[in-house]
């Protein structure tokens, strides 16, 4: 995939990062990359830039004060952007690199990366922003016919549509199949996997604190945390999908490092109303297996298990 990269040159080094942790999917062949410093000497920039622009399959946004500041990021890249977007020749990924105010822009309509808009300015450790980063467009150019227009917030919640605010206005009543539910079931489990790869990159930098991901299999992973500092302070998880009928939940987990497929501590179900589909909590570990939880929900509820065995907390 052709990736056109907009930046404001004040955020040069963010870019020269990005391009660093795009690596290996360039080295895959999955991806290329795309920006003005490709403009050879002599070349005419406007028409450069525009003739790159309608080849591009991702316009990738690198959102800060400066870029929305400057008029030829904004007024004219990323407005074109949303034209193409618009029509479904490309898909616009804002990218937040420093705090700003992006969501009183037409950038508000679109899934911000990386997770939940966090300016990686922001992020404890950096490098772990930008993997979040390259974990999505991996998964992006992995499934290159995903519909372009993807809406932040709630992904579950696919079927809302809002005013010229952004803001939920209507809800549509529907039916889900199997299908559906196995979509739902597989994404799930992906959002659930990164963002318990993501902490364990995060964690394993605190002092005292050995960290570890595994990933065993398409349908199952595990994460340990070793605290130092304590005696037996460790912490394990296996956490598996649902494959066919084996399964204890659609998406079940087990405290150990792993462990196999036929054992369980817990797990998560999927439900629907007339709306939307969510999951709930399963087996012991929960009193509210009523209560509707998105995919970061139940990722967190296993994250925060885990730390609770290794003697680990928020500060």
């Amino acid at each position: 995939m052709k990736a056109f990269i907009s930046y404001s040159h004040n955020d040069s080094k963010y870019l020269d990062r990005l391009h660093i942790h795009l690596s290996n999917l360039k080295r895959e062949g999955k991806i290329t990359t795309w920006y003005d410093r490709d403009i050879l000497a002599g070349g005419e920039i406007n028409s450069d830039i525009s003739a790159s622009l309608e080849e591009c399959d991702l316009f990738i946004a690198l959102v800060s004060p400066d870029f929305i500041a400057s008029n030829y990021c904004f007024e004219k890249e990323m407005l074109k952007a949303i034209e193409l977007h618009n029509s479904e020749k490309c898909r616009l990924i804002p990218i937040i690199i420093e705090p700003c105010d992006w969501k009183q822009t037409p950038l508000q309509k679109y899934k911000a990366l990386p997770k939940d808009g966090k300016p990686i300015s922001e992020w404890q450790n950096e490098n772990t922003a930008f993997l979040d980063v390259v974990t999505e467009l991996r998964r992006i150019t992995d499934t290159p016919n995903t519909d372009i227009k993807l809406q932040p917030s709630t992904p579950e919640s696919a079927h809302i549509y809002s005013n010229e605010r952004g803001q939920p206005k209507y809800r549509i009543k529907r039916d889900f199949d199997e299908i559906d539910k196995a979509d739902f079931r597989e994404n799930s489990f992906q959002e659930i996997k990164k963002y318990m790869e993501s902490s364990i990159v995060e964690i394993n930098g605190i002092e005292n604190v050995k960290a570890r991901f595994s990933s065993i299999s398409p349908n199952s992973f595990s994460c340990t945390i070793l605290n130092t500092a304590k005696n037996r302070g460790l912490g394990a998880l296996t956490v598996h999908m649902k494959s066919g009928t084996i399964g204890f939940g659609d998406i079940y987990y087990s405290n150990s490092e792993n462990a196999p497929a036929n054992t369980s501590n817990g797990g998560f179900k999927i439900e629907s109303d007339e709306y939307d589909l969510y999951l709930t909590h399963g087996f012991s570990f929960s009193s509210n297996q009523n209560e509707k939880l998105t995919s970061k929900q139940a990722a967190e509820i296993l994250w925060k298990t885990l730390l609770e065995q290794s003697g680990v907390c928020y500060a």
